[in-house]
């Protein structure tokens, strides 16, 4: 959700702009490259999961430039210079600092822009700098032609957040769609992408989210994907998680990074998080032909952090699907419960928990 206030600050490559500062999907539309969101927690006073988002986005930028320049760049044709790009570490050691000296500018007025109960939402986007590539030559290190190649940016904006356990911020999602491209990388172009799938959303759906087959469903447009699911058909009980003796009946399933998902950063805490808690849990495509063994769906990104699912819906015939508008769809659906069951809240409050453990000062960029 976001701020009726909308208060917005973009600093691009140092330069801090504060009028007319588009939303960020719209700076995002206009401009190629990778890039990260995250937000403050706890009034503001941290930001979640700093550290992981500077090595997430380090991560994306070397995919890009080596593999897809075209998205990285905005070139048509591969980048000469691709192979100079090589290493994820190099790429966080140049781009860190510069996205630190950017938030530092307009940190302290966005703090003081912000109403009671807001959030400050933080995008990162590093982008390719075509006028710079001239520059590189063979001798220089790879610091140095990292350095030379790249545009730094930050939008930053105010944000309400979503309560957790308020049946009135379940998530609404419907199926419409194939896989995203390079899903290894978070890059600016899947946000002019995914604009073809909007012909296909319901009314009151939040989330669009994709598959190949309408069967195996990979993640949303927007976020990562989770049932849990029942491995008999039993009821979720608080036993389930309080007697580990008893043998569980369920396990939270999400689709595996090689299916094409992307690697967010909340996944990958909900996966340390089963795992520290002995909840069960395995890299599989939940398939919709088996929804009636789901008890409880929830998605994550790094704003709804988790957000428990109220409703999915998916088209019933999965052919010729992108050439048809939701009118024109029968669509199937499952309803679960409006508030988060038993394995969400469980994974919601440990993950709030690691928040707080692993938020990053604010007071570092003030």
């Amino acid at each position: 959700m976001s701020s009726s206030s909308c208060v917005r600050f973009l600093v691009i490559n140092g330069d801090v702009i504060q009028t007319q500062v588009p939303q960020v999907s719209t700076f995002l539309e206009t401009n190629p490259g990778a890039y990260t969101t995250t937000r403050t927690h706890n009034a503001a006073s941290c930001i979640l999961f700093w550290d992981r988002h500077m090595r997430r986005i380090a991560q994306s930028a070397t995919i890009l430039a080596n593999s897809r320049p075209e998205f990285f760049f905005g070139l048509s044709k591969s980048c000469p210079f691709n192979s100079f790009f090589a290493s994820s570490s190099s790429w966080e050691s140049v781009m860190r600092p510069l996205v630190s000296d950017a938030l530092r500018k307009v940190m302290t007025i966005s703090m003081n822009k912000r109403g009671g109960g807001e959030e400050l939402a933080i995008t990162s986007l590093v982008s390719g700098n075509v006028s710079n590539l001239d520059s590189i030559v063979e001798g220089d290190t790879e610091e140095t032609r990292i350095s030379k190649a790249i545009n730094v940016c930050v939008h930053v904006g105010t944000y309400v957040p979503l309560v957790f356990g308020v049946k009135e911020n379940g998530a609404r999602l419907a199926v419409v769609g194939h896989g995203r491209e390079v899903a290894r990388a978070k890059f600016s172009e899947w946000v002019t992408m995914r604009k073809s799938l909007e012909k296909l959303r319901p009314p009151l759906t939040n989330e669009l989210l994709l598959s190949n087959d309408g069967d195996q469903i990979l993640e949303g447009c927007l976020t990562n994907f989770f049932a849990v699911c029942c491995k008999e058909k039993t009821d979720v009980t608080e036993q389930y998680l309080s007697d580990s003796k008893s043998g569980y009946s369920f396990e939270v399933q999400t689709a595996p990074l090689s299916d094409g998902v992307l690697p967010g950063v909340i996944r990958q805490l909900v996966i340390e998080v089963c795992q520290s808690r002995g909840i069960p849990f395995r890299e599989v495509a939940p398939c919709w032909s088996q929804r009636k063994l789901w008890n409880e769906a929830f998605i994550t990104n790094s704003l709804r952090v988790v957000q428990h699912v109220e409703k999915i819906q998916v088209p019933s015939s999965w052919e010729l699907i992108e050439m048809k508008t939701w009118k024109e769809v029968n669509w199937e659906e499952i309803c679960f419960k409006e508030c988060p069951g038993v394995i969400t809240s469980e994974i919601q409050k440990e993950i709030g928990r690691r928040a707080d453990l692993e938020g990053y000062p604010i007071s570092n960029f003030t």
